[in-house]
């Protein structure tokens, strides 16, 4: 008997557990990315709790870049591996999550550890509204290649248009400080508002 108790309630959680894709546009970036949630994979895996995910950014000189428009140099397109771990508090409708990363772009590689949370504005409307935002940051000793350390800030506001559909709008920035000449030199690789769709599956 127990042991069906617990099938029904593993199955009943994993009907929560969904995927999400998102993309992002501005009038001069890009951004796709995408998560799996690891417990639709495995019974080991809470739903809803541990992601594994990736995502690309193809980045513009006018939204950042200052180190790219005075050189030579292409900008090139910003590639990301991710985990995150993430729990509800306390059915609150705030939920805190911890997670690492794997960036990379042209002679930059870190490995950034932060910190996410997204709350479930309290509001009683029909159409669910969500406040979120993210830190991460790569000291030295997580920089590779030619990085000296990373950083990058994001908040964003979602509106559920439709079940397991929303309407994304937010803020990013991201830092990759490099090595170069013997100089340590900031180079803001993407300032910018953006506008974007979120799925659920």
């Amino acid at each position: 008997m127990l042991k069906k108790i617990t099938l029904i309630s593993l199955c009943a959680a994993s009907a929560f557990a969904l995927h999400t894709a998102e993309i992002n546009i501005n009038d001069k970036d890009l951004e796709v990315a995408a998560k799996l949630d690891m417990g639709q994979f495995y019974r080991s895996a809470e739903p809803n709790t541990v992601f594994v995910g990736a995502a690309y950014l193809k980045g513009n000189e006018g939204h950042g870049g200052a180190f790219y428009s005075n050189t030579d140099e292409k900008m090139e397109a910003f590639y990301e591996l991710n985990f995150l771990m993430k729990r509800e508090i306390a059915r609150s409708g705030l939920s805190l999550g911890l997670g690492v990363k794997a960036n990379h772009t042209k002679d930059f590689t870190s490995i950034p550890l932060g910190i996410e949370a997204v709350y479930k504005l309290p509001l009683g409307l029909m159409i669910p509204l969500y406040l979120g935002g993210s830190a991460y940051y790569a000291p030295e000793v997580l920089s590779m290649d030619n990085a000296k350390d990373f950083q990058e800030y994001r908040v964003h506001f979602d509106i559920e248009v439709i079940k397991n559909g929303m309407v994304t709008l937010g803020y990013r920035t991201i830092e990759t400080n490099y090595e170069y000449d013997s100089q340590v030199i900031s180079v803001s690789y993407n300032k910018s508002a953006y506008a974007g769709f979120k799925f659920a599956f």
